[in-house]
């Protein structure tokens, strides 16, 4: 599955749809708008979603078999050229991809979303998804995750994230914009399990500084949440100190 994506915290990408909407600073140099404009797609970043192919729906129900004759549980990075909890998306869509992860439990499906405060109302609208959120009981085998790029989206988007019970929740703080302290372990009832962390590539990319990181690093250690450096602005090395890449410790069902 290593051999259709090049993030390196995931095995595969899949995405069940495309298309999304700029709604915060990490959106700024988004390489995905930037692949849409390329292949004549622009309207897919300004109000357009296209469901992909039923051909490509049947990729993951292959990782499942593989990984359950394996007996290795694979990581699947969720609509990296979308967002599961974008309300732009007909709920069908929503309905038809939560009934795949029930289908690939030897999947640890990692959804990513800049859009938590949607997960209620639209986890309510999916008939899938039984009008319950709670990922931990009905998809243990989804790890939950929000994009904090900077102080004011940890304010915005972290209780959010952490009030939806999931066997993981995680943040991507990439790009990372500006330092950030993480909250104390006992903040919430559902705690962070992992720290994602990276800087912009690209010609336009805003520097991320090294200590950024390294206070990440060391606020995740004290507190026990495993830490992945993915990159530095421009791919430039990772300083040695820096290479960390955690995964964390899931009881999966």
């Amino acid at each position: 599955m290593a051999e259709n994506t090049k993030i390196e915290w995931c095995d595969a990408t899949f995405n069940p749809w495309v298309g999304c909407t700029k709604v915060s600073p990490a959106c700024d140099h988004c390489y995905a708008e930037g692949w849409a404009k390329r292949t004549g797609q622009a309207g897919l970043w300004d109000g357009d979603r296209r469901r992909t192919r039923e051909e490509n729906w049947r990729q993951p129900l292959k990782w499942e078999a593989a990984a359950e004759q394996s007996g290795k549980r694979s990581r699947v990075f969720c609509a990296s050229l979308a967002d599961v909890f974008d309300n732009q998306v007909p709920d069908e869509w929503r309905g038809d991809l939560f009934e795949l992860i029930d289908r690939t439990p030897s999947l640890d499906w990692l959804l990513l979303t800049k859009r938590p405060q949607n997960i209620p109302r639209l986890m309510a609208a999916c008939n899938a998804c039984n009008n319950i959120n709670n990922f931990q009981r009905l998809w243990p085998n989804v790890w939950l995750g929000t994009t904090i790029e900077n102080r004011k989206e940890m304010k915005h988007r972290l209780d959010y994230l952490l009030n939806v019970p999931a066997t993981v929740h995680f943040l991507s703080c990439e790009p990372l914009l500006e330092p950030l302290w993480l909250p104390p372990k006992d903040y919430s009832a559902h705690p962070i399990d992992w720290v994602i962390v990276g800087g912009e590539s690209g010609g336009h990319a805003r520097t991320m500084e090294a200590s950024w990181a390294r206070s990440l690093r060391d606020q995740c250690a004290k507190q026990e949440i495993a830490f992945f450096m993915k990159q530095m602005t421009r791919r430039v090395p990772i300083p040695g100190d820096l290479m960390v890449r955690q995964f964390p410790k899931a009881e999966t069902a």
